[in-house]
């Protein structure tokens, strides 16, 4: 395993790469993450909330070796979006997309200028908390996994929706989970067949101490309209709300999952399952060097040559601030 850090800027805290997506096109590697004022804390996130943040970008064109921060100006204006006119094209090679809250960003110049903004439908809901998962069927149809507010206004449930119109029309499809009396966030999807679904979720229950954080498993036959739990992931994600996961499909068919440990020793972990997600691994231990519980939120890509390369924000005691670190290593 190879560690580096990709992104930093000092008296900055970089985190939460699972919100702004992870994109890559052969040895060039796009991820994105929010920055705000570094202020140290214990319990809550290390930022100052007086000041506002900023949305930032971090590009690799050599495989991970190198980096360099872009701070996209498009990305940090307040959107006047309006619903999509339709006619996007998402098998254009250098196309990538990121959603955040009701609304979606595209790109077509692999994200190094963002010109079109487009409104969610609300789907009859209170309210959109969606962070960026998606993949792409053909050029003018892709399927969303977001996630929506309870009906008590709390957080949140995840659904599918789908575009067969290049965006001009989204349909809601079908919710993952049963409304829970915690919360079932962030998914993260992959397609294992023509029909079949598979999407880790992050899963939280009960306060302070007692609280339990977890990773479910659940799984679509029917594109997305109707789903089953399969399993929980025996991901035991830690305190302070957990972290959210992230899945791939390798090439021998198997799924890997990654996702940060909030409880000593704190750090990044992954499962591997050659079932589906019926049953996992023993856990692997990418990370355990971190200095707080305040890390995670992992992103992880396949890199041409079937190695995988895992960013999350991370502290050490070397490197106190939190930055986006990654792991490149072999599955």
């Amino acid at each position: 395993m190879k560690h580096h850090i990709f992104a930093k800027e000092e008296g900055s805290f970089l985190g939460w790469p699972a919100n702004g997506g992870i994109w890559i096109w052969g040895d060039e590697i796009l991820v994105g993450f929010g920055i705000r004022e570094y202020q140290e804390k214990a319990e809550r996130h290390s930022i100052n909330l007086d000041v506002p943040g900023r949305n930032g970008l971090a590009r690799s064109i050599d495989g991970g070796e190198t980096w360099s921060l872009e701070i996209p100006p498009e990305l940090n204006e307040k959107p006047d979006s309006g619903p999509c006119p339709g006619g996007l094209d998402f098998t254009h090679p250098d196309f990538c997309m990121t959603v955040r809250g009701g609304a979606f960003y595209v790109s077509f110049d692999r994200g190094k200028t963002w010109p079109a903004v487009y409104r969610l439908p609300t789907f009859d809901e209170p309210s959109l908390d969606a962070r960026t998962d998606y993949f792409v069927e053909d050029s003018a149809s892709c399927t969303f996994s977001l996630t929506a507010a309870k009906r008590n206004g709390k957080e949140g449930r995840p659904f599918c929706a789908r575009t067969a119109d290049g965006g001009r029309t989204i349909d809601f499809l079908g919710w993952i989970t049963p409304e829970p009396n915690g919360y079932a966030i962030m998914p993260s999807t992959v397609r294992v067949g023509d029909a079949c679904l598979v999407s880790a979720v992050r899963r939280h229950e009960g306060e302070g101490d007692g609280q339990t954080n977890w990773i479910e498993i659940w799984d679509s036959t029917d594109g997305g309209r109707n789903w089953n739990l399969v399993c929980d992931a025996a991901a035991d994600t830690g305190l302070h709300g957990g972290n959210p996961p992230s899945m791939v499909r390798l090439a021998d068919g198997r799924l890997c999952l990654t996702y940060g440990r909030r409880k000593p020793p704190f750090g990044i972990r992954a499962r591997f399952s050659s079932s589906g997600g019926a049953s996992w691994s023993e856990e692997v231990v990418l990370r355990d060097d971190a200095r707080t519980w305040d890390i995670g939120y992992p992103r992880t890509v396949i890199m041409g040559n079937g190695e995988l390369l895992t960013l999350y924000y991370y502290s050490t005691e070397t490197d106190r601030e939190q930055h986006i670190a990654g792991t490149r290593w072999s599955p």
